[in-house]
């Protein structure tokens, strides 16, 4: 299916997040929905773990005929799946056809696989784990550690990572308060913060360090990590200091918080310290997987 075409039924006119879910270390794309307190999945990234095909064309050319048969049998599955947008290869949000947890166990029925039995129990732990998170979110943090750690990252690193989550959400909880609107206007400041400290907009910092869709933080030395996390708590505590109100307020305290970083960047290298590093996940101790398991820049 092309997933540039428009939804064949309207998406819940809900709150969604965007997420990255791991089955056996492979990525399936997926949206928690808050108002109606269900997950959608991306059905062609399904159809590749059960086809067991890591080629999305194929993929995309299984799910394509399937549908079509499924249509033509007039099965409700197919009917009545929509369309949401996630991240596509290319890194752009593009409309992909989902589906809930009931339609998916419906799909996997038409899909002969010796990965069907173990899908539909990877899809009652993942309904669970919500659940489970919305009354204790520690647990998910705890999920988070144990991904880093399945990942191959090394301890020390893990730490830094956790504690930058932390701190970020302290920021663009700041942020909200502000009046500041998630998705574009979060990337714009953040954007703006790598242009102050690290002297490159977040494009620019992915092209350094070789990367194309990959989360740029979860490719970070510790050292990288540091200094933005350093920035957010910088804009963070100015922030709670100046109460700003709107964007435009907001990037102000953003830029003031990241000049600190910038300050200790420029220390640290005028001693002959290394503050920026091309290296990346691959390099910085995960094992050889696929790096666009990561989550979102956004979300992080």
């Amino acid at each position: 299916m092309n997933e540039n075409k428009s939804p064949e039924t309207e998406a819940p006119k809900s709150e969604v997040q965007n997420k990255i879910q791991l089955f056996e270390n492979t990525k399936i794309r997926s949206v928690w929905d808050s108002a109606h307190e269900k997950w959608y999945f991306a059905i062609v990234d399904v159809i590749g773990i059960l086809v067991e095909s890591a080629d999305f064309l194929t993929a995309r050319k299984y799910w394509n005929k399937l549908k079509q048969r499924l249509r033509d049998e007039g099965n409700e599955t197919v009917t009545s799946c929509h369309q949401l947008k996630l991240p596509a290869a290319d890194g752009k949000m593009r409309l992909t056809d989902v589906a809930d947890t009931e339609q998916l166990l419906r799909l996997i029925q038409s899909v002969p696989s010796r990965k069907a039995e173990p899908f539909k129990l990877w899809l009652a732990k993942v309904g669970s784990e919500i659940l489970n998170e919305s009354a204790d979110p520690e647990l998910s943090i705890d999920r988070a550690i144990e991904n880093y750690r399945r990942l191959g990252y090394s301890e020390s690193w893990i730490n830094q990572r956790i504690k930058s989550i932390e701190v970020r959400k302290a920021l663009t909880d700041e942020w909200d308060k502000s009046g500041v609107k998630k998705g574009k206007e979060y990337a714009l400041l953040t954007d703006l913060m790598y242009r102050t400290w690290a002297d490159m907009s977040s494009k620019e910092y992915k092209e350094f360090k070789g990367l194309k869709k990959e989360n740029l933080r979860d490719n970070m030395t510790n050292m990288e990590l540091i200094l933005n996390m350093l920035a957010e708590a910088s804009a963070t505590e100015l922030s709670q200091n100046e109460n700003p109100q709107g964007l435009s307020q907001s990037a102000k305290v953003a830029v003031s918080g990241a000049e600190v970083a910038r300050d200790a960047r420029l220390s640290l290298e005028k001693r002959g310290g290394k503050a920026l590093s091309r290296r990346n996940a691959k390099e910085i101790g995960t094992r050889q997987l696929p790096l666009d398991e990561k989550k979102s820049e956004e979300e992080f």
